[in-house]
């Protein structure tokens, strides 16, 4: 059974429109790898290797204690017995934490079916399994428990063992799995249950960049004892790794501060933008050094940039970027 295995930000056309020929100032701003290793340890975002058997959020505290931060915060929350991508961001950026919780999600899990079915049959109904879906959540959720709607991305068979499964799910943010193997077990006329889940993706992060407990903690230990910040930083993502499944508006210096201060985006401040942006996107506003200022809902769609000379185009919902670390408009003088 063959599957697209992307969520729906990994097919975002990310071609960048350009709206004027500006380039950025090298004496404000930092690009995100520039960034000294303790400036990372108060801003930034590790992917951890979740352990089965305790919760995300001792997972959480124990990161705190390892790194000696006064925050930490995940996103997502997984199941005591799940294991997988838990991105945990410190500090400062556990707020972007929940820009999170609306990505898509994809899991690998092992199911048993409580009786004999023939195998195509399991293919060919796991295959019309996806779409939008009607869900009652558990008994025990974090939720209200009243039917909504989810949508399963995709279903990928990677092996069938008798009455047991093994297959990959690409599916939206509070989709719950053990619910969709219940359900799915009804389709087949019978019953299935959950025996194993573990998550692959969480948006942006997968298993290409995770790290253990265990492993973060020799890293910080060999940062403190022996001046070696080689392991720890190849663990602490820039916060902007967090917001990589958001579209992306990039702005002139001299319009960082205005926005830094609560001002919404307006037109003549844009550079560059992705093609894809449609009104009431949740959009990234990013500086030309690839650093984020905030995050927001566009009120534009990317015709309507290129082709309008005025008008607000996000209108703000969080800022992440400190004031004053680009200056105003009237204090910049490119000629020094």
């Amino acid at each position: 059974m063959k599957a697209e295995n992307h969520l729906p930000f990994e097919k975002l056309d990310r071609e960048l429109v350009v709206k004027k020929d500006y380039s950025s100032s090298g004496r404000f701003g930092k690009r995100p790898e520039e960034r000294s290793t303790e400036e990372l340890l108060n801003y930034s975002i590790l992917n951890i290797d979740k352990p089965s058997g305790i919760t995300s959020h001792q997972v959480s505290a124990l990161v705190k204690d390892i790194l000696e931060r006064e925050k930490a915060g995940h996103s997502g929350t997984l199941d005591p017995g799940v294991t997988g991508v838990l991105p945990i961001g410190l500090n400062k950026a556990t707020r972007i934490m929940q820009w999170l919780l609306t990505a898509g999600k994809e899991y690998v899990c092992l199911m048993h079916i409580h009786d004999d079915v023939d195998r195509n049959k399991i293919i060919y109904e796991m295959k019309k399994f996806t779409g939008k879906l009607k869900q009652l959540p558990p008994v025990k959720s974090a939720v209200k428990r009243e039917i909504r709607e989810r949508t399963v991305y995709y279903v990928d068979i990677i092996d069938i063992q008798g009455r047991d499964v093994l297959f990959r799910i690409g599916t939206q943010a509070g989709t719950y799995i053990r619910k969709w193997v219940h359900d799915f077990g009804l389709l087949l006329g019978t019953n299935a249950h959950m025996v194993e889940l573990r998550r692959t993706k969480a948006g942006p992060f997968n298993e290409s960049n995770l790290t253990t407990l265990t492993d973060l903690k020799d890293a910080y230990y060999y940062y403190k004892n022996e001046n070696d910040d080689s392991y720890l930083r190849k663990i602490l993502m820039p916060p902007e790794t967090g917001i990589n499944h958001l579209k992306k508006i990039y702005v002139m210096d001299t319009t960082v501060n205005s926005l830094c201060h609560g001002a919404f985006l307006k037109i003549p401040g844009i550079v560059r933008f992705e093609r894809s942006i449609i009104k009431d996107d949740v959009v990234a506003v990013m500086t030309l050094k690839e650093e984020l200022i905030l995050v927001g809902k566009s009120l534009m769609n990317a015709e309507q940039i290129l082709r309008d000379e005025k008008g607000i185009v996000v209108k703000t919902e969080q800022v992440f970027m400190n004031p004053d670390l680009y200056p105003r408009i009237d204090k910049i003088d490119y000629n020094i």
